[in-house]
């Protein structure tokens, strides 16, 4: 009974602070001032001064940390004990809820840094900023700018933080992105997936500062020289590095015929009723500027394999037709010993077949529509030689101009040099995908969308962290990332430091009950 009394004495009169704070809140609530208010009002006043109750709260919480605090005499890594004690060694702490102090005992020796154990105890960072601070600040910048990431945790929370902090945080948080996908075992049984998996990479420019181009990038804009206010036919800019996208999921076999597909294909006005395939199951999406693009496609048929754990699925990969795509995932398909087939996007092929329709027909015209439909629906019923050929024919019979002709050919061109991946008959009996829905979703969402802002101009770390914590948020991997990088700190910043990797006990185990478990 002794032991429980002084505990309560102990840990109720730190909070007298916060005790009045929350007394002169319900004061004020009352007063006449306030009972003349409208709601809105009364909510942002009770959500304002409430907040200075909430921080005095965890002030209060943290005084009795450290006055429960034990000495103790904590071992290095280094092997040296640390046998002087400070008492009173206090650091600042910006919480959610506004600044706060955390005071502790602090441990040195002649000629070795001092060890905190209760910053272990509570997992303090090394920057002023809350763990909870920096969570907050992290699911912000993954959805928008830094200057509206700063502006939103200055009015949601209590906590200050500049622009440029708000920037370092978001390197930081994302750091633990590849150990997470390394390091954490999914929850995946391949038996109660789908038939399909399905891994599709694309590409999608960045622009950024000239000293994080690419090497060969950065040279050509250099020799490019001062640009010019209007660029010259074929010019570029030479200012954007490639991040490569990449999706990984399994899917279910969807049998379709040819007419299915081009009905789907209509607007949703004409269509009365249109069939519905499968979802992507266990889908991860995610880019990255810092990696080579073969380690990205690497990554991607890791992530496959850990969803055909019996290598008893069928392999599909949904490509742009790019030369060099096709060639890393041939390779890297190889070294796995993975049998793929390789399908050439659909969606782009359409892209394709409406620019060569505009040099034949009047754009936006029901002739237009009708000369791709047509090629379309030859396509998908694995004529592709054929279609390429037409093509060809009617533009020497129109006498098309150079210019004209240009998107004809082109078009033919893309078929014939992918002959091998518009076999769109084969993969719709097969019950295969053939458009990239996925991946062109994700480049959207994860790069154009927040990386594409008019005049940004990106630094390589602050750009990488922003697609990998876009990344997370799209996979629905925020979350137990955020446990998982807590952990991670905890270890680097706290564990790390002590002998064996053990932090020292700063509080007093729990009394002993005296009672004994009597056996009837």
């Amino acid at each position: 009974m002794t032991t429980n009394s002084t505990t309560r004495s102990i840990t109720q009169a730190p909070f007298g602070a916060a005790d009045q704070k929350f007394a002169a809140l319900k004061d004020r609530l009352i007063d006449t001032d306030s009972l003349g208010l409208e709601h809105s009002a009364v909510e942002r006043l009770i959500e304002t001064d409430g907040r200075e109750v909430l921080r005095e709260l965890f002030q209060s919480h943290l005084r009795v940390r450290s006055m429960e605090e034990v000495q103790v005499v904590p071992v290095g890594e280094d092997g040296k004990a640390r046998g002087h004690c400070r008492m009173g060694t206090s650091r600042p702490l910006m919480s959610i809820f506004g600044p706060v102090t955390v005071t502790r005992r602090g441990y040195s020796a002649r000629g070795h840094d001092s060890r905190f154990p209760l910053d272990g105890a509570l997992n303090l960072p090394p920057e002023k900023q809350s763990l909870e601070v920096q969570r907050r600040v992290a699911r912000l910048v993954a959805q928008s700018s830094f200057d509206d990431a700063t502006a939103q945790l200055a009015e949601t929370t209590g906590a200050s933080v500049a622009k440029r902090q708000v920037e370092e945080i978001a390197v930081r948080a994302a750091q633990d992105f590849d150990a997470f996908y390394a390091e954490t075992v999914h929850d995946i049984s391949p038996e109660k997936t789908s038939a399909l998996v399905v891994v599709t990479t694309d590409g999608k420019g960045v622009v950024m500062h000239k000293q994080d181009l690419r090497p060969a990038t950065r040279l050509k804009a250099e020799q490019q020289g001062k640009p010019k206010k209007r660029l010259g036919s074929g010019e570029k800019k030479q200012r954007k590095r490639m991040a490569t996208v990449a999706a990984v999921y399994t899917l279910g076999l969807f049998f379709r015929t040819a007419d299915d597909v081009v009905h789907g294909l209509r607007p949703v006005q004409d269509v009365a009723e249109r069939m519905r395939g499968p979802k992507p199951e266990l889908k991860r999406v995610w880019a990255s500027l810092s990696k080579e693009p073969e380690e990205v496609i690497e990554e991607a048929f890791q992530e496959g394999l850990g969803r055909d754990l019996n290598r008893n699925k069928r392999w599909v990969a949904l490509v742009d037709g790019d030369k060099h795509q096709l060639a890393r995932i041939r390779r890297v398909a190889a070294q796995h010993g993975i049998d793929i087939t390789i399908v050439l996007d659909l969606i782009h092929v359409i892209e394709y077949l409406w620019k060569a329709s505009h040099a034949f027909n009047k754009p936006g015209t029901a002739a237009a529509q009708r000369w791709v439909d047509e090629r379309l629906h030859r396509l998908l019923c694995g004529e592709a030689s054929s279609v390429a050929g037409g093509i060809r024919r009617a533009a020497t019979m129109r006498k098309l101009s150079k210019t004209r002709r240009k998107q004809a050919d082109k078009c033919a061109d893309y078929l014939l040099n992918n002959a091998e991946y518009v076999r769109y008959d084969t993969y719709l009996a097969e019950g295969l995908p053939i458009a990239t829905g996925v991946i062109e979703g994700a480049c959207r969402h994860l790069v154009r969308d927040r990386m594409d802002l008019t005049g940004a101009r990106w630094r390589l770390p602050r750009a990488e962290a922003v697609l990998r914590l876009r990344a997370l948020r799209s996979s629905g991997d925020f979350e137990p990332y955020w446990q998982f990088h807590e952990e991670q700190e905890a270890k680097r910043n706290h564990a790390s430091r002590y002998e064996r990797g053990q932090l020292p006990a700063v509080t007093h185990p729990p009394p002993r009950s005296h009672l004994r478990l009597v056996k009837a």
